[in-house]
């Protein structure tokens, strides 16, 4: 990429902003968002066992990081932006990497996005109403306001939005070493009452495989980092670094600070949905209203880096003709995708409409693994079409293998123990099929759809100041 925001024709390209420092932070800061102040729960509930529980929260830990190894050899060896849908776009061609962005524009990211921002609007009020739950009104109200907000900052500057990144990031693992150290404190000091019998519990196939949803709802976002690799400075070296410095720093904290709960709080409470907010008033006191502040933080920084990465990944769908041409907009100078970014706000607000944060992660976690197994299946077979294939990185092929195992015991038992909500998701994901055919492949549109499609481009670009991006390369399927 050259030092110029802007190409002699007129269109956008795009400087490498992002370093490894800034790298590390938005998987860190991507990751621990709310997962780690929710998901808890959500993992007991449908195991009802301390030791399990644990186990459970390790193995998602490793699991993330296989599949992280698996997209460090995608990411540098398709250095293009856009994650899973560049990776699945040049193994598999055009209609599968559609069906890809369908999904995530429908589902998987609007849902993600607003499952953080409604944590961040419950742990707000929480201090409010100590002894009740906060009224749900207000915690959507709260949710929509950050997601606006955030949606405004990365509007206005990119690197104003790395610095948030880097600074909530900051702030939230501050949050989570107070919680593990004050935990193991207490348990040092003979409170271990709550993790006597640590495998009585009750187990089963599918209430198993739903932990493991939640528990790896928690770590979404190791993957985050390949969506906007145009941008990362020296990707072949920085992309597997900061994979190797996030992950293991994620899995150790995610394990104590879920010890730190159990060791607090009690089996009954642990049904709590806002169970940093127990342990605060358990441990703190007066200052118990701190823990929810850090928590506030923490998911404030989450949603900024779920916005940040989906507004790249639909301008690359864009750039191959499979969204429509306004997402390949970016601001002239602030190097923002604009239009992209409000398109991202407006469907996570239709998804705060609901509050049940548990039902949310449930629905779209069967179709998010089910898109990126499809990744990683993409890699072995560009392994064997594409042998010469530029690969800076080269995973040991046992990794995909077990990667792809666990990842189909994933979408298969909730398929069997939940058809309908599979139903509909395939559903859903089937459903792009004719609109692929009718607004991608369909060549000779009439005059009328492709005026009105010149129209609304003409009226993005003079209202938001942008103009096309210049990608550094194209993708082949």
């Amino acid at each position: 990429m050259g030092e110029e925001n802007q190409a002699g024709d007129g269109k956008v390209t795009l400087k490498r902003k992002i370093t490894l420092f800034n790298g590390v932070g938005i998987i860190i800061g991507t990751i621990i968002g709310s997962g780690i102040f929710v998901s808890p729960t959500g993992v007991f509930i449908n195991t009802q066992s301390v030791g399990a529980s644990l186990l459970i929260w390790l193995l998602c830990g490793l699991l993330s990081t296989l599949g992280a190894l698996c997209y460090a050899e995608l990411g540098t060896s398709i250095s293009r932006s856009g994650g899973d849908y560049a990776y699945i776009y040049t193994a598999f061609g055009p209609l599968p990497a559609f069906l890809r962005m369908w999904i995530a524009l429908l589902i998987i990211r609007p849902t993600t996005q607003a499952i953080v921002a409604l944590t961040f609007g419950q742990y707000v009020v929480k201090p409010f109403f100590p002894d009740c739950e906060p009224p749900q009104d207000a915690v959507k109200l709260l949710a929509a306001v950050c997601l606006c907000i955030l949606t405004a900052i990365n509007c206005i500057s990119v690197r104003w939005t790395m610095r948030i990144q880097d600074v909530f990031t900051s702030a939230k693992l501050l949050a989570l070493v107070i919680i593990i150290i004050s935990g193991v404190c207490y348990i040092i000091m003979g409170h271990t009452e709550n993790l006597q019998r640590p495998f009585e519990g009750q187990y089963s196939a599918g209430t198993v495989a739903l932990a493991f949803y939640n528990g790896l709802f928690a770590f979404g976002g190791w993957n985050y980092l390949n969506f906007v690799t145009e941008e990362l400075q020296d990707p072949y070296k920085n992309l597997p670094r900061a994979i190797w410095i996030a992950m293991p720093m994620v899995t150790t904290i995610y394990v104590m600070a879920n010890l730190a709960y159990f060791a607090v709080v009690t089996k009954v409470e642990m049904n709590n949905t806002a169970i940093a907010a127990i342990f605060g008033d358990r441990l703190f006191g007066s200052w118990s209203w701190v823990i929810p502040v850090f928590v506030a933080l923490s998911t404030f920084g989450g949603v900024n880096g779920v916005l940040f990465t989906s507004a790249r990944l639909f301008a690359t769908g864009a750039q191959e003709g499979h969204m429509p041409a306004f997402f390949t907009l970016f601001h002239v100078t602030k190097q923002t995708p604009i239009p992209s970014l409000i398109f991202t706000c407006f469907f996570s607000l239709l998804m705060c409409t609901t509050s049940n944060v548990f039902d949310l992660i449930n629905y779209f976690s069967q179709i998010l693994w089910l898109s990126v197994g499809a990744s990683v299946v993409g890699m072995l077979w560009l392994r064997r079409t594409r042998p010469n294939m530029a690969r800076p990185i080269k995973v040991n092929i046992v990794i995909p293998f077990v990667f792809l195992i666990a990842i189909g015991c994933l979408v298969i038992i909730p398929a069997i123990t939940k058809p309908m909500d599979t139903a509909i998701g395939l559903a859903i994901l089937l459903s792009g099929i004719p609109v692929y055919y009718a607004c991608v492949k369909w060549e000779s549109k009439p005059e009328c759809y492709n005026a009105l499609s010149g129209c609304v481009l003409r009226f993005f670009q003079k209202l938001c100041s942008c103009n096309y991006v210049e990608s550094s390369e194209k993708m082949s399927g």
